[in-house]
């Protein structure tokens, strides 16, 4: 879907950098002249990229980070409509912005509804106060309902992030928060497992032997019950880490990017990839923000592009396709064995094909990353 193309915007500022976080982020400390030149910067790399190019049909813009939702509503609705002139759509798109529940980013919702955003996506993490604090957010359960309740009023989908395989954390007591979670009037619910990155503050506590999280099968017992739970409630796995109540409640624009779809990923450390002159290109933006500001001054773009051989963009592809609950389509793999490879998983029923599809069996997304290894290699 070459005449397609979604937008990625990452804004790396957050009040307060939490512990298990490894995205490029910083401290937000009110550096006015900064923040507005990488409000330019975004701006101007995004022309240069409809430039590159040429004509594209928009399907989709994210705010990510960071934390995107301490931006000036002003500047979110003149990257809105700036892509929106650029890209044009042929109708309604989802537009989201990530968010967290508290007091300063509550009283903006209505600003980010009349910018554009239709699609919040909320950071609550839990639903228990000792867990957030071991999290280290900055928000209580009662304002993380709060936080809810004001965005289920304002805008048209909520989408809330979990946190699980928490110290201590038990299956019951995971089961009873994914329960109260899914009667909050939500339709989209995005539960992760916590893992602890090397270059994190838990990552360094965990090497210290400071932290541990529960082990392997443990993980795997969370992520069992994880689906389990919100199935009997209506949410569907359509993602290995997302569950929807229907196809329309589902992201968007993660589904275009797991699908394959060109997107231009603007601002310090965003990722993109794009199809130019028929040929797959990786695009990674430098990650300091005032060198990421500085080269687009320079050269109108903050990204350095690689292509990809036809084999490269293949794998990811395949990868990426298969954290889908319908899987990838065959046909579109011309550069990998993929059908003699996936025989044995297979008959030991971890994956399966119908329709001319492969797709992992729910006994095959808990060991995904082990099936792709196995079907690569």
């Amino acid at each position: 879907m070459t005449d397609s193309v979604a937008l990625y915007v990452h804004w790396p500022y957050c009040s307060r950098i939490c512990p298990y976080c490894d995205f490029n982020v910083t401290r937000d400390r009110g550096q006015t002249a900064r923040q507005t030149a990488l409000f330019e910067a975004i701006l101007t790399d995004l022309k240069h990229h409809a430039h590159l190019l040429g004509p594209r049909r928009l399907v989709s813009i994210f705010f990510g980070g960071g934390t995107p939702s301490l931006m000036k509503p002003e500047w979110v609705a003149e990257i809105v409509a700036t892509a929106r002139a650029l890209f044009p759509p042929t109708g309604d798109i989802e537009v989201s912005l990530e968010a967290n529940p508290t007091d300063a980013e509550i009283a903006r919702y209505e600003a980010f509804k009349s910018a554009g955003i239709n699609r919040l996506s909320l950071g609550v993490q839990s639903l228990n106060d000792q867990a957030l604090k071991f999290l280290g957010r900055n928000h209580s359960a009662r304002e993380a309902l709060t936080g809810l309740e004001t965005a289920r009023a304002v805008f048209g989908r909520v989408s809330i992030d979990l946190i699980y395989a928490l110290p201590d954390q038990t299956l019951s007591n995971w089961a009873d928060e994914l329960t109260t979670a899914a009667k909050l009037g939500i339709e989209h619910i995005s539960p992760y497992q916590l893992s602890l990155e090397p270059g994190t503050a838990f990552g360094r506590a965990a090497r210290r032997g400071r932290l541990k999280i529960p082990p392997p099968d443990m993980g795997e017992a969370f992520y069992n019950k994880t689906q389990s739970v919100l199935e009997a409630l209506g949410f569907e796995a359509y993602e290995v880490s997302n569950h929807a109540k229907g196809r329309a409640a589902q992201s968007a624009h993660n589904r275009a990017i797991w699908e394959g779809v060109d997107y231009i990923g603007i601002g310090p450390g965003a990722h993109g990839r794009l199809t130019i002159d028929d040929t797959r290109h990786a695009t990674v933006a430098l990650s300091d923000l005032m060198t990421y500001a500085a080269q687009v001054q320079m050269t109108g773009t903050g990204a350095e592009r690689e292509a990809l051989s036809a084999q490269d963009a293949d794998e990811e592809a395949l990868m990426l396709g298969l954290r889908l609950k319908d899987g990838v389509d065959l046909e579109r793999f011309k550069t990998l064995d993929i059908r003699a490879r996936a025989m044995g998983l297979i008959e030991d029923r971890f994956l399966a094909i119908e329709n001319g599809r492969l797709r992992a069996t729910p006994k095959g997304r808990v060991v995904l990353d082990r099936l792709i290894y196995e079907l690569l290699s």
